[in-house]
């Protein structure tokens, strides 16, 4: 994985609304002379982090965010992961076999490599050589697509581009949860406006593994009530 560089001239974040990327755009942001948010629509269950992620885009004073309609990506994904397939349940963590922890239900067939290539396309069109995404080393489950050998390998395929290579970063491919937590903190970053439910209810379940993975790692931090995940009206 190639490391983030100091100092930018543009960048471009991909923002889900949840707690890795909104602490990976503030990051970004402080550091960058332009930052350029991109969320996509790609079919999921619910949108309630996209409704977040506009206000945190507001927030970090981003040149432009832009939520892009993908919804022909939930289709084709349809019966392969409990994200974008209204007719599979997403588990809770606790009932979760070793084997899907390796391979977790709620995994998004190749989601990050197709939102990555319209990342380095966005980045191309407006020059920036840079872009982000908030890869994060989940404690008790994985996804191949959030390693640093997949960050590698996809940017030997970018350097092909000779005119213009495009680089992805993902800082925190190596961090557990609680340590992008504590970045985030020490920047500000407010929680409270983000969404990690997998299932996307009034008030978030509890018991999803993106439910759980965030309850550990505020406790680890040391924090409770101040960062609790709140609705798009908060």
């Amino acid at each position: 994985m190639n490391a983030s560089p100091e100092t930018l001239e543009k960048a471009v974040v991909l923002l889900s609304g949840g707690i890795d990327s909104t602490t990976l755009l503030f990051d970004v942001s402080r550091r960058a002379q332009g930052v350029y948010a991109l969320s996509f629509a790609y079919g999921q269950k619910h949108a309630r982090e996209l409704d977040l992620a506009r206000r945190q885009a507001r927030r970090a004073g981003a040149a432009e965010h832009r939520v892009i309609a993908l919804d022909c990506f939930g289709t084709l994904t349809q019966g392969a992961s409990a994200l974008t397939d209204a007719a599979l349940p997403v588990p809770d963590l606790a009932r979760m076999s070793g084997a899907e922890r390796a391979r977790p239900p709620t995994y998004v067939p190749n989601r990050n490599m197709t939102l990555l290539a319209l990342a380095a396309a966005y980045a191309e069109s407006i020059g920036a050589a840079d872009v982000f995404y908030g890869a994060q080393r989940q404690d008790a489950y994985g996804y191949w697509d959030c390693t640093p050998e997949f960050v590698r390998r996809l940017n030997s395929v970018l350097a092909l581009n000779t005119a213009f290579p495009v680089t992805v970063h993902a800082p925190f491919a190596g961090m557990r949860k609680a340590e992008v937590v504590k970045i985030g903190l020490e920047l500000g970053v407010a929680y409270a406006h983000t969404w990690s439910c997998y299932r996307g209810g009034e008030t978030p379940c509890g018991t999803c593994p993106a439910c759980v993975e965030r309850r550990r790692a505020f406790e680890e931090c040391g924090i409770d009530e101040s960062v609790k995940e709140t609705g798009p009206s908060a």
